[in-house]
């Protein structure tokens, strides 16, 4: 009879120490998660101010541009008026034959007037310079660089008054800038921020080169 008493007295003492341990467990569990919690939250804080880091500098970097480009345009309105600017801004007396590539880039850089300027943006629906003339040149069948200072030397290079309808023009002595050349003078481009894709005049900015790709 003893024996029974002390082997119940024994496992209620077992029982209680594993409930001992068993809510240590929970505990331990409950507070891991917390601070699984909030190692989470520091994350996604840190990536919440990294993300809006960036924005701040996307957007200072537009504006620094757009301040840019307004400066340079002033300029050139102004060289226009005084009658100092080179006979490179002067429009092609006449346009040569269009190529069959030339018309599928010019139609489709016509299909995306109106859409927004938007820094970095290669489409479909925002496009900044480069984008705009890559992608139009690509729907002919034609890959050129990125960027201005490729896309520069990515074709034939040819005289401001031979230009023609598909030719890529280049801006400003830093080439920063680049339309496609639609014929009498005009070309689509996407100017700036703040600004659609549009037809303009090719003599609103000095004009740097042009090029034939292809």
């Amino acid at each position: 009879m003893d024996k029974l008493k002390d082997r119940e007295a024994s496992l209620r003492e077992q029982e209680k120490d594993l409930r001992a341990k068993l809510a240590e467990a929970r505990q331990l569990k409950a507070e891991l998660s917390a601070r699984e919690r909030e190692e989470s939250d520091k994350l996604e804080r840190a990536e919440r101010a990294e993300a809006e880091r960036r924005a701040r500098e996307h957007a200072r970097r537009e504006a620094a541009e757009q301040r840019r480009l307004r400066a340079q345009q002033e300029e050139t309105r102004q060289e226009l008026a005084e009658g100092t600017i080179t006979g490179e801004a002067t429009a092609p007396a006449e346009d040569g034959p269009v190529s069959e590539g030339a018309e599928a880039a010019i139609a489709f850089a016509e299909a995306q007037v109106g859409e927004p300027y938007v820094w970095g943006a290669t489409g479909p629906g925002t496009w900044d310079c480069t984008g705009l003339t890559q992608a139009a040149w690509r729907a002919a069948g034609v890959e050129i660089p990125r960027v201005t200072w490729d896309q520069v030397t990515a074709g034939t290079s040819v005289p401001v008054d031979e230009l023609r309808p598909g030719d890529l023009v280049f801006f400003f002595d830093d080439i920063s800038h680049v339309g496609l050349y639609t014929g009498g003078g005009h070309m689509i481009h996407a100017p700036r921020p703040g600004a659609s894709a549009r037809s303009e005049s090719i003599c609103t900015m000095p004009i740097h080169s042009a090029i034939r790709p292809g």
